[in-house]
């Protein structure tokens, strides 16, 4: 195993990472914009409104992804696990 193959492993570990969690971080930044510009217009400053729906937006939003968060991950794993005799030789 040489220096290439470990920085390859290491790209593409990052750019899944990054690809799975998008999802969930755009819906709570979409989500937390929303409540901001709401509490701005209303002038409520409650910390559990800024939190709850984050949280509710973020958990219905893995649920729709799951399938395709599962896909991704179980492709990963598939293409790192099938590259480990190449590493040995």
């Amino acid at each position: 195993m040489n220096d290439q193959v470990v920085l390859q492993i290491g790209r593409d570990t990052m750019a899944t990472m990054l690809l799975l969690m998008g999802p969930p971080l755009l819906v709570a930044l979409v989500v937390g914009v929303l409540i901001s510009v709401l509490q701005a217009a209303t002038q409520v400053q409650e910390m559990t409104l800024t939190f709850v729906p984050k949280i509710v937006a973020v958990f219905l939003a893995m649920v729709v992804c799951g399938p395709w968060l599962m896909s991704t991950m179980l492709a990963f794993t598939q293409r790192l696990f099938t590259g480990f005799p190449d590493l040995i030789r």
